[in-house]
């Protein structure tokens, strides 16, 4: 990831460096002089040191100077590095995610998911903020530090050096060893946000199942564990912060100890004790840092370990390399042997072989479970089928890109989810370049022309989160307007009428007439009135073709599925035999 990223923006990368490298050699240069400067105030000739002394304040001064442009460099640096590279990871991050299959979206919380990709970049800003910020600075002022004082005193110089390999390698440790409690926390947090993320989406069915004090408890339990992961993972942070404590106190009392020994022996001056406190309270500083630092990383690890996850995880419908795009000039489909079971084990279609001719109209009916949506959702490809294969114009569509495949079908779900945007904005989403003109025009052959042009805002109104401001009715009209501003060669309507009162299905029945006009029409109804006047029906029961003709063929066929279906639901409407 970090590699990547310096690939493509190596110059930023390296100002980046610059400045890091330049702050830390000023911390290092500037005890250097402060200790020639009190060595020279101690030595008791102030007049005959005066001009060394203003000379030492003005390299003081300018070193201060020089660390102030080295760490605008680097802060300039790691600002525009870390916006351009988390540009690029959420765009990554992005595309990887909504590439995922339709089962892979219904079998994972929206939130989640959500979450994921947020976590995804952050980790990485996370991560260079404690690499060019605290990891290499301190490397590099580890190295100057103990290099500085061992050429001053072997002694102290190894001393010290084993000692900051000790803090070290015991922080490592520590950190990995509290690695699962921090990874059940994060668990925790991600199926929290989950848990919320469903009750906000589900909320109306929560207040209509008076489920608030259900729901309440749920909630709670969950977040108690959150709390007791928690507080694991915090307590062990606490175990480790008083050890390094510890070992911060005992280094700094030893190496006074032993400054006060070496200057009794007039080994060392007062400077040096300036020059040895200056360095041990630089390395406590950044030392003690490293320690939150690595808890903040290896939290940013675990967080993108999730989102690495998905990136990993192989598509359970994929593109075959090189897939050419569908052309679609006749509009033919052919299901031959089709066999299909979810991922659950459910058995759905078992050999199933049916031919819709080009510009033929054909309706699926059959009892719930039968397996029509099921066939609509192999046709656009949401699955791929586990045995025989579906064909269009003679191609396999699982040889072509599946992006060809979806845009030579319009397709108007039983239950139309619209973005939370403006009307003008999803209707347009059948043909993104449609002028404004166009959206309007299969707006009104939708008749949705009449209760937009109600609103307030018109064409401009946002329809809310999945479109909740819009009635059932409202959302399938806009639907099938998006439906017919695409004018795909192949149309499926999947119940596409099932949530209009009566007299708004009669005007769309009229529009969806003048709609599937030379065009390959399936459609999916279980009110038969919907479908009297299709060139066939096919009756679905058991994932097979139980039996199909025309609308009259089929009540004609005493005991049939299709007869009984129709009896049942004559009750509404009166037994019209003569009307196909």
């Amino acid at each position: 990831m970090l590699y990547d990223e310096v690939r493509r923006h190596p110059w930023l990368f390296a100002l980046l460096v610059t400045g890091s490298v330049g702050v830390q050699v000023a911390a290092l240069a500037s005890p250097i002089y402060m200790k020639q400067f009190f060595n020279l105030l101690v030595g008791g000739d102030l007049a005959a040191a005066a001009h060394r002394l203003l000379i030492l304040v003005f390299v003081i001064g300018g070193i201060s100077v020089a660390n102030w442009a080295f760490r605008r460099m680097q802060t300039y640096g790691i600002i525009q590095f870390e916006a351009r590279a988390m540009t690029d990871l959420y765009n990554f991050a992005f595309d990887r995610l909504i590439a995922h299959s339709y089962q892979f979206f219904i079998s994972h919380f929206t939130g989640t998911l959500t979450r994921r990709v947020s976590k995804y970049a952050g980790a990485f800003e996370t991560l260079m903020d404690s690499i060019m910020l605290q990891f290499f600075p301190t490397l590099i002022f580890i190295v100057g530090a103990v290099g500085i004082l061992f050429l001053r005193n072997h002694l102290l110089g190894v001393v010290l050096g084993l000692w900051v390999v000790l803090f070290i390698a015991f922080q490592i440790f520590a950190v990995r060893l509290k690695q699962p409690l921090r990874h059940a926390r994060t668990d925790a947090d991600s199926r929290m946000v989950g848990f919320l993320s469903d009750d906000i989406s589900n909320q109306s069915t929560v207040a209509l199942f008076s489920g608030f004090a259900h729901e309440r408890k749920m909630f709670g339990d969950t977040v108690e564990r959150w709390r007791s992961a928690t507080m694991r993972s915090w307590g062990a942070d606490e175990i480790i912060w008083a050890i390094q404590d510890f070992l911060i106190v005992g280094i700094n009392v030893g190496v006074l100890w032993g400054m006060l020994v070496l200057w009794e022996r007039g080994i060392f001056t007062v400077g040096d004790f300036v020059l040895v406190q200056s360095y041990l309270l630089g390395l406590f500083g950044q030392l003690t840092n490293i320690n939150q630092n690595m808890r903040r990383s290896y939290d940013a690890i675990a967080d993108a370990s999730e989102m690495i996850d998905i990136i990993k995880m192989p598509y359970d419908v994929a593109d075959a390399p090189d897939a050419p795009a569908l052309a679609v000039p006749r509009g033919e489909i052919v299901f031959e042997g089709v066999g299909f079971s979810y991922p659950n084990g459910a058995a759905a279609l078992a050999d199933f072989d049916l031919r819709v001719a080009p510009g033929e109209r054909l309706a699926f009916v059959g009892p719930s479970g039968a397996g029509k949506s099921t066939i609509t959702k192999l046709l656009l490809r949401l699955y791929d089928v586990t045995k025989g294969a579906i064909l269009i114009d003679g191609r396999n569509i699982a040889s072509v890109t599946q992006d060809s495949l979806r845009e030579a079908i319009a397709f108007v779900p039983q239950e139309p989810i619209l973005f939370h945007r403006s009307l003008m904005e999803n209707i347009r989403y059948g043909r993104r370049d449609a002028t404004d003109e166009e959206v309007m025009q299969a707006a009104r052959l939708a008749h949705c022309h009449e209760f937009i042009s109600r609103l307030s805002d018109g064409y401009a109104t946002l329809v809310g989160e999945r479109g909740v401001k819009l009635s059932g009715g409202e959302r399938q009209r806009v639907a099938i307007a998006r439906a017919i501003l695409k004018n795909a060669r192949i149309l499926v309507l999947d119940e596409a009428t099932s949530s209009l009162d009566s007299e708004s299905e009669a005007l769309i029945q009229d529009a969806l007439q003048t709609l599937m006009k030379e065009k390959t029409v399936i459609v999916i109804a279980h009110r038969l009135s919907t479908i009297m006047k299709m060139d066939r029906i096919a009756v679905i029961e058991g994932g097979r073709v139980a039996a199909e003709g025309t609308h009259r063929e089929l009540l004609d066929q005493q005991g049939g599925l299709y007869q009984k279906l129709w009896s049942i639901q004559a009750g509404g409407f009166r037994d019209d035999r003569t009307a196909a």
